[in-house]
């Protein structure tokens, strides 16, 4: 499952490709982001209260409380930061999949491949940018049920997972991120749950390509 990625994208760009207007940017003064892990914020599109586009920033992962199997007592919420394709339907998922799509704003995702120590394969899209920009698809909702505190409070998002494709499967061989075409950003977001299931697929092998490969590398800094 994906647990790390970056979004390096000028704020510019990003309002230029997912079509949110100047006054719907809700970032603030954002900064590129080369290693996003889960429980921390970063930049999510998601459709107003009126159906326009605007731009958010979320912490990455629902979260569902947790205690201590020998005192019982609270610890640190687990964050749910992938949603299998196949499990949409399920609880934890449901109502966002049937009304709370988003897109998460990407350039890269890491994958780790064995252990102690592990090796690290960050995936970008193929193109004659060094890191084209791009959307997962996404999932969002407001508030943390059974969270105490500020973190209650959070508005989170999450990001679909399908079947590996040819390039991301000898790194990780079940599951990659659901990357969506530019072309498929208004379905996601807009369409019926059924429009929206159509697009959880693999994106083709030969679109991407590895762009970071090695110990330690948990960051994407651009080299």
């Amino acid at each position: 499952m994906c647990n790390l990625y970056s979004n390096t994208t000028a704020q510019e760009a990003m309002r230029r490709l997912f079509d949110v207007s100047l006054e719907l940017d809700r970032l603030g003064n954002a900064q590129p982001l080369p290693a996003i892990w889960p429980k921390y914020e970063a930049p999510v599109v998601r459709l107003d209260a009126e159906g326009r586009r605007e731009m958010v920033m979320m912490h990455w992962g629902f979260l569902t409380p947790k205690t201590s199997a020998k005192t019982g007592k609270p610890l640190a919420p687990d964050a749910w930061n992938n949603a299998r394709d196949d499990k949409r339907g399920s609880g934890l998922w449901r109502a966002s999949f049937q009304s709370r799509r988003c897109l998460i704003p990407g350039s890269s995702f890491r994958e780790a491949k064995g252990r102690a120590p592990a090796t690290d394969f960050w995936f970008a899209l193929a193109g004659e940018e060094e890191r084209p920009p791009f959307a997962f698809a996404g999932l969002w909702r407001q508030g943390q049920p059974g969270i105490d505190g500020e973190a209650g409070q959070w508005t989170t998002h999450t990001m679909m997972t399908t079947e590996a494709n040819d390039l991301v499967r000898p790194v990780h061989p079940t599951r990659m991120p659901v990357i969506l075409a530019p072309e498929d950003y208004e379905t996601w977001l807009t369409g019926t749950a059924e429009e929206a299931a159509a697009l959880l697929r693999p994106y083709p092998a030969e679109g991407m390509r590895i762009v970071r490969e090695g110990i330690g590398m948990t960051s994407d800094l651009r080299s």
